[in-house]
């Protein structure tokens, strides 16, 4: 019962936001070959944060605390291929 609502790719990590849950998808490594995978349930989230850098560049900083930890559990930037704003939306609808 569980679907794919959006997806997106960095240059080494890939974000899969389905019905249920947040899945990272983290190459690590010079050649990439090591991979983390994290599933985290929204319902574990408690807050995010997004911070761009300014009107004319896209570029911004991606913050999602899991349950009760003090410093953020994903931390990750974002480029210009990616629209921030929908990542936030996506976020807000499942945690809100």
């Amino acid at each position: 019962g569980e679907t794919v609502e959006l997806g997106f790719k960095l240059i080494r990590d890939t974000f899969i936001f389905t019905s249920k849950r947040l899945i990272l998808i983290e190459k690590q490594g010079i050649t990439g070959s090591k991979v983390e995978y994290k599933s985290i349930a929204y319902k574990s989230i408690t807050r995010f944060s997004i911070e761009t850098a300014g009107t004319f560049e896209l570029d911004a900083e991606l913050k999602i605390w899991v349950s009760s930890e003090l410093n953020p559990s994903v931390v990750k930037q974002f480029n210009r291929s990616v629209n921030v704003y929908d990542v936030q939306k996506v976020l807000a609808y499942h945690i809100l």
